[in-house]
């Protein structure tokens, strides 16, 4: 009789064991290139499933076909002796059950002991944003007169203008700009290619940025070779994300914003702008880059409380005062749905 096919992802069990070390790279492995993440996301899975090998060794476990519900559930009574944050709490679970559901998937271990085992319930905050007159003050903060100010503007426009993630803005090329269209070509989470837009203002600081200022800034590279990132440091590099982050903490001090100011936040103020603008929901899912509207849906509760403002103010019979801020939140998004912020 023909033996059934397995899928492309499946093996045989081993005959031997493999160690929680084997385990472990193997997964790490499996991150990196089936699912392109990031050094910051293997840095993390590899220090805290690490830290729960460690913990099961404790436990007497050689072989993880061994770690139970019980295992399970000690181990995150002891990841809250440890006095981690709730979210930190969450995010261990979250990955030790990818863990296991990738070794189960091969057929490395017999079952995922964290499958039905839940991690500690988080409220869903909602998420920090400047007003319109804010992000106005912070676009207007750069020093238009050196080359570095013309950069910073066109960093603020085109992460306000288009919603991009930290990590997409740093990495986009020169090639990525259609100045023309409007439009730039971002790589985002799991390598996934979608187009973001440039508002006219964004355009035209990009393009003052290309003509005047990243020339100047290429000349400073003394590697002989031109770099193709689109923004550039003052030795002619790319752009790094904690730069990114630093000068937006100057501009905001500069404009007098108290707020902390990051790029998430201006993400999370271009989204918020757009709804409360009437945009259609799906639409800014698509903008943002999310898999999973759910993750969007957390802009709906911002932007519900700038409408009921309008409303107290506007409608005759609405009694012009502010009532206790109840908002319905749904309930806790996965740590995947949180990732894709």
């Amino acid at each position: 009789m023909a033996r059934r096919g397995r899928a492309p992802d499946e093996e045989e069990r081993p005959a031997l064991q493999p160690t929680l070390e084997a385990c472990l790279q193997r997964f790490l492995t499996y991150l990196m290139a089936e699912r392109n993440a990031s050094t910051y996301t293997l840095r993390n899975y590899q220090r805290e499933v690490q830290e729960f090998l460690e913990f099961v060794q404790e436990e007497g476990v050689s072989d993880l076909n061994q770690v139970t519900r019980a295992v399970a559930r000690r181990y995150i009574a002891w990841l809250g002796s440890k006095e981690y944050a709730q979210a930190s709490v969450a995010r261990r679970v979250s990955e030790v059950r990818s863990f296991f559901r990738y070794l189960q998937r091969i057929h490395w271990v017999v079952a995922n002991p964290f499958e039905r085992v839940a991690g500690p319930k988080l409220p869903r905050r909602l998420p920090q944003y400047l007003t319109v007159e804010e992000v106005e003050r912070l676009l207007a903060a750069p020093d238009l007169s050196t080359p570095l100010g013309i950069r910073n503007a066109a960093i603020l426009e085109v992460l306000y203008s288009a919603g991009v993630r930290i990590s997409e803005l740093v990495s986009l090329n020169v090639s990525s700009v259609n100045l023309a269209a409007g439009e730039i070509r971002v790589w985002g989470k799991g390598a996934k290619e979608r187009v973001a837009f440039l508002g006219r203002q964004a355009q035209a600081a990009l393009a003052r940025y290309l003509q005047e200022a990243r020339p100047t800034l290429a000349a400073g590279n003394r590697h002989g070779r031109p770099s193709p990132a689109l923004f550039l440091n003052q030795r002619g590099e790319r752009l790094s994300a904690r730069g990114v982050q630093g000068i937006l903490q100057e501009l905001a001090r500069a404009a007098g914003i108290e707020k902390k100011v990051t790029p998430h936040v201006l993400r999370h103020s271009f989204a918020t702008h757009l709804l409360e603008g009437g945009a259609d929901l799906r639409a800014v899912q698509e903008m943002l880059g999310h898999a999973n509207l759910y993750t969007t849906q957390i802009y709906t509760h911002v932007s519900q409380r700038h409408m009921r403002r309008v409303y107290l103010q506007a409608h005759p019979r609405a009694g012009g005062e502010e009532p206790a801020d109840i908002v319905h939140v749904p309930d806790s998004p996965t740590p995947s749905q949180k990732e894709e912020s």
